[in-house]
């Protein structure tokens, strides 16, 4: 199917979620109670030991209820022509969940809304990136686009999600294999040449880097678009190919 798929018509992306709070101490008392329940199966699940408010550091951020996105990198191409490619790079940021998911949302309503002509690319977009999106859209109170308007449908029904983990499986049901193993194994790039995804709730939280981790989301769009062209058998992106901000 991925030799098939036409290149204009894919948007790659990738988020960046943090914490929904700085610390655990700043959660409600609600929250605290809910979130040592989910601490309690965490633990056990994967015989550690470790404190709730230790855990809500290293792992809110990946559960939409206890969690919020920070960024959305996307990158599509705008030019392919015969040895000539342009791959744009745009980045959807800020403390303010709502309005980035609402720009997002209006992005991909007006160019990539038809799940019969366009296609999402991620890394684990199907398990994580695009349940995401939409459930924190669900709490934002954004009407879901037709792309990411997923619950309940079957897998012949998402096709157009090209998660190039997924791909990697081949059908089997192999662990997590990440993307900066993947670009490795593919000649491409590192993404995690400045920071990886756990360094980025502690950079928000208390760096205020937002910049820094928008850099690094859109370094993963890159690395993710290279890798599903090796996949393909074709050139991994140049730098000079690149546009990003617009």
């Amino acid at each position: 199917m991925i030799y098939n798929v036409r290149l204009e018509k894919v948007l790659f992306l990738d988020v960046e979620t943090v914490a929904a709070q700085a610390s655990y101490n700043d959660l409600d008392e609600d929250f605290q109670a809910l979130w040592n329940i989910k601490a309690e199966s965490i633990i056990k699940r994967g015989k550690m030991e470790a404190e709730p408010e230790e855990l809500y550091d290293q792992m809110a951020g990946i559960f939409a209820e206890f969690g919020k996105i920070v960024c959305i990198s996307v990158g599509y191409f705008s030019e392919l022509r015969a040895g000539q490619r342009e791959f744009r790079v745009k980045s959807f940021y800020g403390d303010d969940e709502a309005l980035l998911l609402a720009e997002f949302a209006e992005l991909i309503s007006n160019y990539f809304n038809n799940p019969d002509r366009h296609f999402f690319c991620g890394h684990n977009i199907k398990e994580f990136d695009i349940p995401y999106i939409g459930r924190r859209m669900l709490v934002n109170q954004i009407p879901l686009p037709n792309m990411v308007n997923i619950p309940g449908k079957k897998p012949w029904e998402v096709k157009y999600l090209l998660d190039t983990m997924e791909l990697w499986k081949f059908g089997d049901y192999k662990a997590y294999t990440s993307l900066n193993l993947l670009a490795k194994l593919f000649g491409v790039p590192t993404p995690k040449d400045d920071i990886d995804g756990s360094m980025v709730n502690g950079l928000y939280w208390q760096g205020d880097q937002l910049e820094r981790i928008a850099e690094y989301c859109e370094k993963d769009v890159i690395a993710t678009t290279s890798l599903f062209l090796g996949m393909r058998a074709q050139e991994p992106l140049k730098p000079d190919e690149v546009i990003k901000g617009e």
